[in-house]
């Protein structure tokens, strides 16, 4: 789950990490009585979107006035705002983020993930604040500098000596900036985050050390230990499809492509979305129903898969080990029937009751393609898709 930079910011700031003032606003006079409460003589107005890039979008602009908050404020303000985070059809600014303006001397990134392969967290840090961290890793992987924190004794003091002094923070910042690496650590511990991401991190013109910006990314199965966090959900930033799935428990993400896959298991799931790529087509969505598929889940999935436009053809592949194949049967016919399924189904399925599984479908007068393995199965959705 994702929230915004000013919810983001509020929960750094109860970790101890400083941050601007600032004031989230849903109106253009909202964002004028905003700057007028923080007062001085500048003011970063900010939209507030679950994608990065914003500043290279025109989502970020620096106002030296009022009139100038008022203008920017309109201009941002419902804007649909095209990142290389939003796809070409961009996201519509709802929310935007009033800031008092900064002293920047120099900027930095920080950053937060679970490495999976050493199971620790992994604090990463930059010089070169500001910049997409991925480009930095990729062309100056020497200016990308890393630690592993042993979960049983958090980030230690020497460790965030270590990465602040490589990056260049000097020492009569060096405390201050321990600060904020503790903070960060913690919120990002006791948060259940799957990233914490400060972006740029400054270094002001009088020594200090402010998280300019704030993105936050937490871990969906931990939810149900923080409420206080799951209000913080903005609807109006996921794909309504998706949410859709969630009412039913089912882990869905739209995708490019027009081959719509419908799949038991994540790694069954990944595996499709890879050989349909082989044989040359490409994936609509990653839709994994799980190991206790019903009927209604199965006919949810369809109805979900059917609302996407590019959509040309379908893959059911399934692999009966808890979940039986004559239910998954089951529950194919019936959606396909509810929906009036009008695009090519093909379906491939092995394991429990197998043998039950494909009489019911080669029963069921319905024009399914079936195949016995993962490689047939994508060669004739592709094709399918193609229209041979």
């Amino acid at each position: 789950m994702k929230i915004h930079e000013y919810q983001g910011k509020e929960i750094l700031k109860k970790y101890g990490v400083a941050v601007p003032r600032g004031i989230p606003c849903f109106s253009v006079d909202e964002a004028v009585k905003a700057a007028e409460t923080l007062g001085g003589p500048v003011w970063v107005v900010k939209a507030q979107i679950h994608a990065g890039g914003r500043g290279k979008g025109g989502g970020v602009k620096l106002a030296r006035s009022i009139d100038e908050v008022r203008q920017l404020s309109s201009e941002i303000l419902g804007m649909q705002l095209v990142t290389h985070q939003t796809g070409p059809e961009g996201q519509k600014v709802r929310r935007l983020l009033i800031e008092e303006g900064a002293d920047i001397a120099k900027e930095l990134y920080v950053g937060l993930v679970v490495d999976r392969v050493s199971q620790r967290v992994a604090l990463m840090a930059s010089s070169e604040g500001g910049m997409d961290i991925e480009e930095v890793a990729e062309k100056t992987p020497e200016l990308l500098h890393k630690v592993f924190i042993d979960p049983a004794e958090g980030l230690t003091d020497s460790q965030a000596d270590e990465i602040a002094t490589k990056v260049g923070i000097p020492a009569e910042s060096l405390t201050q900036a321990r600060s904020v690496l503790h903070g960060l650590y913690q919120a990002f511990w006791e948060t259940d985050a799957s990233l914490a991401e400060i972006n740029p991190l400054i270094l002001t013109g009088d020594g200090k050390v402010v998280a300019l910006d704030a993105k936050l990314n937490f871990d969906a199965n931990a939810l149900f230990r923080h409420s206080e966090i799951l209000e913080l959900r903005d609807l109006d930033e996921e794909d309504p499809a998706e949410i859709e799935a969630s009412k039913f428990d089912l882990a869905y993400i739209q995708l490019d492509g027009n081959i719509g896959c419908l799949v038991n298991g994540a790694g069954l799931a990944m595996a499709t979305m890879d050989t349909i790529k082989l044989f040359g087509g490409e994936p609509a969505n990653f839709l994994d129903v799980g190991g206790g598929a019903t009927t209604e889940k199965v006919t949810e999935a369809f109805k979900i898969m059917l609302r996407n436009p590019n959509l040309k053809a379908i893959l059911v592949n399934i692999f009966g080990g808890i979940m039986r194949c004559d239910v998954i049967a089951e529950g194919v016919i019936a959606a396909s029937k509810a929906v009036g399924l009008k695009v090519p189904l093909v379906v491939r399925m092995k394991g429990t009751n197998e043998d039950l599984g494909k009489k019911l479908l080669a029963e069921s007068g319905l024009p399914i393609i079936s195949a016995d393995t993962m490689a047939d199965a994508a060669k004739q959705v592709v094709a399918a898709a193609a229209g041979n």
